[in-house]
């Protein structure tokens, strides 16, 4: 009797096992693109103006910080995505000189973070096709949690930068 009640106690601890076997990891969801985080309004927390060939060359001062100068307190600017979060346009807000086309289209040279440590470009359009490239910003800092993002504009002359801007922004609400 003894040895038919270890059975069956065996045999539903089994059963039991096996029907613990159930994992439910939810639904599956897309994963989050940069798109989703650049996605909004932005506004300006500095403005650095670096002078690439003083900087190669170990002179100083080699920035300048425009945030208070030609009104870049002012400075917002709009990304914004369609439902299916994909880049349609991008306006600059404010009455401030523009650095790069005020107004146009955008794209991300990629949807997520590059394992290469390679900052991911935010390509700028004057077209709604995206055939004519007016500017390239270095996005070297990807919003997250604390809703901050830093972008790089570098003008070049033959291949060499000569002048870059560094914008720092927070989100708006």
């Amino acid at each position: 009797m003894r040895c038919k009640s270890i059975y069956w106690l065996a045999v539903m601890m089994c059963l039991v096992a096996i029907g613990c076997d159930n994992i439910d990891d939810g639904s599956y969801v897309d994963p989050i693109t940069i798109y989703e985080k650049v996605n909004g309004d932005w506004g300006l927390t500095n403005l650095k103006m670096v002078d690439e060939s003083a900087k190669a060359n170990a002179i100083k001062p080699d920035e300048e910080n425009l945030s208070t100068y030609f009104n870049y307190e002012d400075f917002k600017i709009r990304f914004s995505v369609d439902e299916k979060n994909q880049p349609t346009s991008y306006e600059v807000m404010g009455n401030v000189p523009p650095l790069f086309a005020p107004k146009g289209y955008w794209k991300l040279s990629s949807d997520f973070q590059q394992t290469n440590a390679s900052a991911v470009r935010i390509y700028l359009y004057s077209d709604a096709q995206k055939t004519q490239k007016t500017d390239e910003l270095r996005l070297t800092s990807v919003p997250g949690s604390n809703d901050e993002m830093e972008f790089q504009l570098v003008h070049s002359s033959n291949g060499t930068p000569f002048v870059s801007y560094v914008f720092k922004l927070n989100a708006i609400n």
